[in-house]
């Protein structure tokens, strides 16, 4: 194919991000991260260059949990896992479609993780997740780079007009005569409504923030993010090992929200659940929801889906989720790094999967292809994504069909990153009515 890429140079940016308030997750707090941007030069077979861009939080926490490791070490050996996959994209470059280029590189990920973790004695070795997360800037900036060389959307790019073969390459036969662009919109959603995170240790109204809270002119308290931008899609962190506590913080966030109806953007309000695979089994889901219903069918009625309330590893207890899913569907997120898990996803009665950049473009545009195939819901979660990674989730959300929506959380957590592309795409950074707005996107590459 003439608009094939061929990598000419690849360069990793680190950088430091200190969070406005810590986030709370399952298994522990954010405080400071590291964000990594890759800038790819690429070619096409007319001669032709261009660069792309691509952006991820070295989130350890999520990606690369250990209780028996410090976040420096966890982080070091992330930041290093980063440069060998960029090193290894140099190495094999050559011509081709940038899904190939990735995907074929991509079960290399596991011996770079090993490797890593042999030479710094990791007391945890790094889970393939982990790498994923380390590689996926460079993923992105490949497709951003196709699109800007070949002068087109990059998601345009992703028929048989630019591919070399179609999805059973990598999706099996049944998929035979079937490309991406089968799977996703031809052009972007004009607007999106966002999901607002809800931490375990966020205050919930006026009367909670005290002295010690940022005073910065931002919102501090959940009603007043709702009166400031109208949100009525809410991510509600829970412990998962302690269901009262759930259940009341469930019940607590969904009065919040329902006092202040009068200031959301819609007319009913959404709330999703996450306690981080803390669940000990599905049993533990159903006890939540049933409590939940029984404490308030307000909130209750609000619940849209849980996100991957128990362990990450699918096949480890082989967890039936079919009843849990008779409540409401429920989604993989961090049991999903490959197309095998996926199915596995499926055949144990998960209703669908949750999207996130971090775990690669190319991948998640397969993960969209199989999910609609079978029947799937699709959401898609974020990494708490500033600037260009906030671009590339949205980008990705505004070309598929989710089930609400998108999450939007660097805005509490890390609102003052990337000004200019803050200024450059206000409307898709500035929340009105709950929503937001593409219209910035541009044309070429990822819309950057």
């Amino acid at each position: 194919m003439e608009t094939d890429i061929k990598l000419v140079d690849i360069e990793p940016i680190f950088e430091d991000e200190q969070f406005r308030t810590p986030l709370k997750f399952g298994t522990g707090i954010i405080e400071a991260i590291t964000s990594l941007t890759v800038r790819a030069t690429v070619e096409n077979r007319a001669g032709e260059t261009a660069e792309g861009l691509g952006n991820i939080l070295l989130s350890d926490i999520w990606g690369y949990p250990s209780a028996e490791m410090s976040h420096e070490n966890r982080d070091a050996a992330m930041r290093e896992v980063g440069r060998r996959f960029c090193a290894l994209l140099m190495e094999n470059a050559r011509f081709g479609h940038p899904l190939d280029l990735y995907l074929e590189l991509k079960p290399e990920l596991g011996r770079l993780a090993r490797e890593v973790s042999e030479e710094m004695n990791a007391a945890t070795p790094m889970p393939l997740l982990g790498a994923l997360v380390c590689a996926s800037p460079a993923d992105a900036a490949l497709h951003d780079a196709f699109g800007n060389v070949n002068g087109i959307c990059s998601y345009d790019g992703y028929g048989p007009d630019f591919c070399e073969h179609d999805l059973s390459a990598w999706l099996g036969e049944e998929f035979a005569g079937k490309y991406i662009t089968d799977y996703i919109y031809p052009n972007y959603q004009p607007s999106m409504p966002i999901f607002h995170l809800v931490g375990g240790v966020d205050k919930l109204r006026r009367s909670e923030v005290g002295d010690d809270d940022p005073d910065d002119g931002l919102p501090v308290s959940l009603e007043e993010w709702i009166e400031r931008d109208g949100i009525f899609c809410f991510k509600v962190k829970l412990t998962g090992n302690d269901i009262d506590w759930d259940v009341a913080r469930t019940v607590e966030v969904a009065e919040v929200i329902d006092e202040n109806r009068a200031l959301i953007g819609a007319d009913q309000f959404y709330l999703s659940t996450d306690s981080n695979e803390q669940n000990e089994s599905p049993e533990t889901v159903i006890e939540y929801a049933r409590k939940l219903r029984e404490a308030s069918p307000m909130a209750y009625d609000a619940l849209l889906y849980f996100e991957q309330p128990t362990e990450r590893d699918l096949s480890v207890h082989r967890f039936d989720m079919t009843e849990v899913a008779k409540y409401r569907p429920v989604v993989v997120d961090e049991g999903v790094t490959d197309v095998e898990m996926l199915r596995l996803a499926g055949e144990l009665g998960w209703s669908g999967v949750g999207l996130k950049t971090c775990k690669g473009h190319s991948s998640s545009l397969l993960y969209v292809a199989y999910a609609q195939e079978h029947g799937m819901v699709l959401t898609v979660q974020d990494l708490t994504n500033p600037g260009l990674s906030l671009i590339h989730s949205a980008g990705l959300a505004a070309r598929i069909d989710t089930l609400m929506g998108f999450e939007y959380n660097s805005r509490q957590y890390l609102p003052w990153a990337s000004p200019e592309l803050r200024e450059q795409h206000r409307d898709l950074f500035t929340v009105i009515d709950g929503v937001v707005r593409t219209d910035s996107l541009s044309e070429t590459g990822l819309g950057y």
